[in-house]
């Protein structure tokens, strides 16, 4: 039996970044000391999209994000992988909404459904007569918080379901029943 291939998901990288205060917030963290020193103002907002995007498409997703190049140093713009995700940073002269129509259609020709997470008007109307998912930049984000909230909700629980009744008193009360008990 043919396995059937997981669905592309593309993501405007920078577009997500800067519409959303998850990602924003990072970037101003970050943004202390002179990007022309070589400060990377955007990595640290870059990784938390990154790890977002790998946890939404575990499982069902070929995720894709895409980044503008411009201020990229490595004049090669490598296609580089982590965390099961692919980031393409686009090319000198070249914007990243390109590189995402591209992928989209090129997909799309391959018989390869598709989603886009985007909330540039620009990227929704280029791709708008293709079949192709569109998913605001807001989606990808509510999912993010809700995916904090239950691995937060499933560390609790882990830690609640660790401990007995012992474990919850107090050295002196634990001693004193101890004592009641014979035990010491």
């Amino acid at each position: 039996m043919a396995r059937r291939k997981k669905e592309l998901l593309v993501v405007d990288g920078y577009n997500v970044i800067f519409s959303t205060p998850r990602y924003q917030a990072l970037v101003d963290e970050g943004s202390s000391g002179p990007a022309r020193l070589g400060n990377d103002v955007h990595a640290r907002s870059r990784e938390a999209l990154i790890a977002d995007v790998a946890a939404f498409a575990a499982g069902q997703y070929r995720a894709v994000i895409v980044f503008d190049g411009g201020g990229n140093r490595n004049p090669e713009r490598p296609s580089l992988s982590t965390g099961g995700v692919q980031l393409i940073f686009s090319a000198p002269g070249e914007e990243a909404d390109e590189v995402i129509e591209r992928l989209a259609v090129e997909s799309r020709m391959h018989d390869e459904a598709v989603t886009v997470i985007s909330s540039d008007t620009t990227i929704q109307a280029t791709i708008g007569g293709v079949p192709i998912t569109r998913l605001s930049s807001d989606i990808l984000v509510r999912e993010a918080y809700d995916l904090d909230h239950e691995r937060a909700q499933i560390e609790f629980d882990n830690t609640r379901q660790r401990m007995t009744v012992a474990d919850r008193l107090d050295p002196a009360t634990r001693a004193k029943l101890n004592a009641l008990l014979g035990r010491g």
